[in-house]
């Protein structure tokens, strides 16, 4: 007999393979925060401090983070913060550099 499917609900997760991985998650987020902080520093010129060393630090992190990753929403998240810190990382170097002017 034919019957309509029965839709899960839809849910927003890390883990769609249902094992956990807190490493894995902690790190794709907080490289999402560190893309979005460095690339939003860089719409100001006098931020360029924040937006070279949250860029560089969430490059790197990012990286490592794709290296270890285990699911795509997590390899997603990587990409769009590893984006995100090159952009803060390139501009705030070009506005200016690492270190604030006195």
């Amino acid at each position: 007999m034919l019957q309509p499917s029965e839709r899960e609900r839809f849910r927003l997760t890390l883990n769609p393979d249902g094992r956990p991985h807190p490493v894995e998650n902690i790190l794709a987020i907080a490289t999402l925060v560190c893309g979005v902080v460095a690339f939003v520093s860089t719409f100001w010129t006098s931020a360029h401090a924040i937006a070279s060393w949250f860029g560089t630090l969430g490059f790197g992190m990012g990286l490592y983070s794709q290296y270890i990753s285990a699911t795509t929403p997590q390899r997603s998240l990587n990409i769009v913060g590893l984006v995100g810190s090159f952009v803060g990382a390139a501009l705030g170097i070009a506005h200016g550099g690492f270190l604030p002017h006195t």
